[in-house]
């Protein structure tokens, strides 16, 4: 299957639909006057739907289990035509659109095993999904574009050139997977002084975002959280708790992370861990979702 460790946890929604032509109105009559030699399609229709929602991933090898919070099975006849929508939801990493098309087409098959026997020329159409909604995709539609980035790694042995720069680069891909322009990428010491020049003049810039890696632990050498400190005017909270919960999940050290997020004017600063894997967990877990805060910013420059 493929590995969607790394991604969020969001609310996701998927619509789909199937349709149940028959040959004869008698068949419609039968249908709704409940007089089907097997039973009640509708209430055992629904039934199979349910249970397909749920069993899905044992059918179609490369689904993921996930938790169905939501299922709603429904029918509408038109003319010969049974209509079949089916919309269910989740709050998961992955989507749900091939549950709610599985169960569409088990709903379907079923009304079709059920009427078989007083119709031989029943066909199923049109199972395909009608809407998605949640996970990454909705997150595009709805950011802004143009926005801009400076990467700053703080490491006193990686700007020696002792060792070899990861996490900036980790950085860097995830922003550009958002389509986030990187203005600046610089590596310096972890150096308060230093730290504080250079994330000044990137506000003074009115770049969109400065995002530095590095000297966020507990060693006496991780300043860069003091640094930040001393010049972020608004702490963003939130930011910081969502990158701690998705790093916790998966590793238990992140707990110890010293991860700081604000705002100086209008510019959106992130320290984040040095390590390449929590630099890179840390923008897994806030982005493309954080860019959101540059709508509101500037819906709230105009009211």
């Amino acid at each position: 299957m493929v590995n969607i460790i790394h991604k969020t946890h969001t609310h996701r929604t998927a619509i789909a639909q199937a349709v149940v032509k028959v040959s004869s109105e008698d068949t419609i009559k039968a249908v709704v006057e409940n007089r089907v030699p097997k039973g009640n399609v509708f209430e055992m229709s629904k039934t199979a739907g349910l249970y397909a929602a749920k069993r899905t991933s044992d059918m179609i090898p490369d689904c993921h289990p996930l938790p169905i919070e939501y299922t709603a099975i429904s029918h509408e006849i038109n003319g010969l035509d049974i209509c079949i929508r089916v919309e269910i939801q989740t709050i998961y990493k992955t989507g749900v659109e091939v549950e709610a098309m599985h169960a569409a087409s088990v709903v379907a098959l079923t009304i079709y095993d059920m009427l078989k026997p007083i119709d031989k020329q029943i066909s199923i159409e049109q199972i395909k999904l009608i809407e998605k909604r949640g996970g990454k995709s909705d997150f595009a539609k709805k950011e802004i574009t143009g926005l801009k980035a400076a990467v700053i790694v703080c490491s006193d042995s990686i700007s020696k050139g002792a060792k070899e720069d990861k996490a900036g680069r980790a950085i860097i891909e995830k922003l550009k997977q958002s389509h986030v322009e990187i203005t600046d990428y610089i590596i310096i010491p972890d150096e308060k002084d230093e730290i504080i020049e250079k994330v000044k003049n990137y506000v003074s810039q009115q770049i969109h975002m400065v995002i530095l890696t590095g000297g966020t632990g507990l060693s006496p050498r991780d300043i860069t959280t003091e640094a930040l400190e001393s010049i972020i005017e608004k702490h963003i909270s939130g930011i910081e708790e969502a990158m701690r919960s998705y790093g916790q999940e998966r590793t238990p050290y992140s707990m110890l992370s010293r991860s700081i997020s604000g705002l100086i004017g209008n510019t959106l600063v992130l320290g984040l861990p040095g390590s390449t894997q929590g630099a890179r967990e840390s923008m897994d877990a806030l982005f493309p979702s954080v860019l959101h805060i540059f709508k509101v910013m500037k819906g709230a420059r105009h009211d």
